[in-house]
């Protein structure tokens, strides 16, 4: 085995968990997030020649599943609009009852996925105890702008499980 194909291996192996969790937070069916989760793993391999010492491996790759999802999502968002659901041709049985909507980790999943691709990626970090400096640096940026997005889009989730309460 190369080198590189032992680091890519290690890499993957350390931080599956990251590249679930962003394509869970970007693709709402399994079909849809196991492409997702293929892209992603291709573009570590792409780009693993180009990794930058002076972050974590950690760090570098929610960079490059953030990055891979957003393109991803917005290349299918078009193919989504112009197509019908499953559900809209088969009856699709309900989720089990411990995930009903009143569930506040299924509404706050539901709520995360109504946002801009950004704000997912900004608030998926932080609800994974991120701090505001590495996030800065995953989506480069300053850490005071992510303070403020965030605090704003907790303002928002806030807002959404008043609303949804009432």
């Amino acid at each position: 085995m190369h080198e590189k194909e032992a680091i890519f291996l290690s890499v993957l192996e350390r931080h599956k968990g990251i590249i679930y969790k962003v394509a869970n937070t970007y693709c709402f069916d399994a079909a849809d997030r196991e492409d997702l989760m293929q892209e992603i793993i291709l573009q570590v391999w792409l780009s693993l020649d180009r990794f930058n010492d002076d972050y974590k491996w950690s760090t570098w790759i929610y960079r490059v599943a953030l990055n891979t999802s957003i393109s991803f999502y917005r290349k299918n968002k078009t193919r989504k609009d112009k197509t019908v659901g499953l559900s809209a041709v088969i009856d699709v049985p309900d989720a089990p009852e411990e995930f009903s909507a009143d569930n506040d980790f299924v509404l706050l999943r539901k709520f995360v996925r109504e946002l801009r691709e950004i704000d997912r990626a900004l608030i998926l970090l932080h609800l994974e105890g991120l701090k505001s400096k590495e996030i800065a640096e995953i989506i480069e940026t300053s850490q005071t702008n992510v303070t403020t997005r965030i605090s704003r889009i907790k303002k928002k989730l806030r807002l959404k499980f008043d609303q949804h309460k009432n």
